[in-house]
C-alpha cells in the first residue's frame, strides 16, 4: 500500500521545501494539502469534529503555492489537494494553475475535490449552499473541458466556456468521461455523492476511512452502474491516523493509498512523527 500524508501547512508549521524534501527521502508516496481562503470570526457553522475550530484553520497556506514549492525540489512525490474547495474558484482560473502543477510536475498532480462545510466562508465566495454539490459538478465538468485534448465548448447550469486553446495540459491522459489529472471526491458516502464519483473521477476519499465495508458495495454498484471500469475505481482513506490493524483492514478491502494525518506543527515534531509512520511504509 502507498502512504501518503496530509498536514495544514501554515505559516507556523514546518516548510513547504522540508517537508517535501523528507518525505521523498522517507519513500512517502504524497503530500496532500488542504483549503482554507480565510475563516471568518463571526460563524454559526459547528466545527465538523467538535468543540473550537483549531487555530490552523484561519492559517493555512495556499495549497498550490505550497505545493510548486514541493513539486520543484523533488522528483517522484504524488502531489495532492485535500481538498479544493472547486465552488470558491473561477474554474477557468482554477483549471489552468492545477493544469499548471501538473505539466510542471511530470503529471504528479491528484485532484481531491470537495463541498466544503464552513457555511460563511463559502458565502463570502457567493456560494449558494444549497446548491453547492452541483456546483462543483457544473465547475469541474468545465474544467475538463478545458483540459481536453482538442478545444471542447462547455454549457452548464452555472458557467460555460467556447472552445478554447487552454494549454499546458494535464499529463494523464483522458480515461472514460473523465480528463485532467487524478480526481478524487471527498465526502460522506451517500447516492448523490458516489452518482457524482461515477459520472466525473477516479475515485472517492472518504475522510478517516470509516464504515468502507460497507459503502464500498454501493459505490462499486453506482461505478458500473455508470459503465466504468471496475479495475479503474480508486478509493483512497483520508487524514487516517494509522494502526498496523487499519491499514491491514484497508488492504484486506482492495485499497492502493491511504493518507495519513500529520500534525500542524514545527520541523522537529512533525519529522518525529514521519519517522513513527516509516514503520507503515
Amino acid at each position: 500500500m502507498r502512504i501518503a500524508v496530509t498536514i495544514f501547512l501554515t505559516d507556523e508549521t514546518i516548510a513547504p521545501v522540508r517537508l517535501a524534501r523528507e518525505l521523498e527521502a522517507r519513500g512517502y508516496a504524497g503530500l496532500y494539502l488542504p483549503e482554507h481562503t480565510h475563516i471568518p470570526v463571526e460563524r454559526t457553522t459547528p466545527y465538523p469534529a467538535g468543540g473550537d475550530l483549531p487555530r490552523e484553520y484561519g492559517r493555512t497556506l495556499d495549497p498550490f503555492v505550497a505545493l510548486g514549492q514541493a513539486a520543484a525540489v523533488t522528483e517522484r512525490l504524488g502531489l495532492g489537494t485535500g481538498i479544493t474547495l472547486v465552488a470558491q474558484h473561477d474554474p477557468i482560473a482554477l483549471a489552468k494553475q492545477i493544469a499548471t502543477l501538473d505539466h510542471l510536475s511530470g503529471g504528479r498532480c491528484t485532484l481531491g475535490l470537495g463541498y466544503g462545510w464552513n457555511v460563511e466562508e463559502a458565502a463570502d465566495h457567493g456560494v449558494d449552499w444549497r446548491t453547492r454539490r452541483e456546483l462543483v459538478r457544473d465547475r469541474t465538468r468545465l474544467m475538463q473541458a478545458l483540459w481536453a485534448a482538442e478545444p471542447t465548448a462547455y454549457e452548464g447550469e452555472f458557467g460555460s466556456v467556447r472552445a478554447s486553446e487552454a494549454h499546458p495540459k494535464p499529463v494523464q491522459k483522458a480515461r472514460g468521461p473523465v480528463t485532467g489529472p487524478r480526481t478524487l471526491v471527498g465526502g460522506a458516502a451517500g447516492p448523490k455523492l458516489f452518482a457524482h464519483i461515477a459520472e466525473y473521477a477516479d475515485g472517492w476519499l472518504p475522510i478517516g476511512g470509516r464504515g468502507l465495508a460497507e459503502s464500498l458495495p454501493v459505490l462499486r454498484t453506482a461505478w458500473a452502474d455508470a459503465g466504468r471500469d471496475p479495475a479503474a475505481l480508486q478509493v483512497v482513506p483520508y487524514a487516517v491516523l494509522p494502526t498496523p490493524g487499519k491499514l491491514a483492514h484497508y488492504a484486506d478491502l482492495g485499497i492502493e493509498e491511504a493518507v495519513l494525518q500529520l500534525p500542524p506543527a514545527g520541523e522537529k515534531e512533525v519529522l518525529e512523527v514521519l519517522d513513527a509512520y516509516a514503520a507503515f511504509l
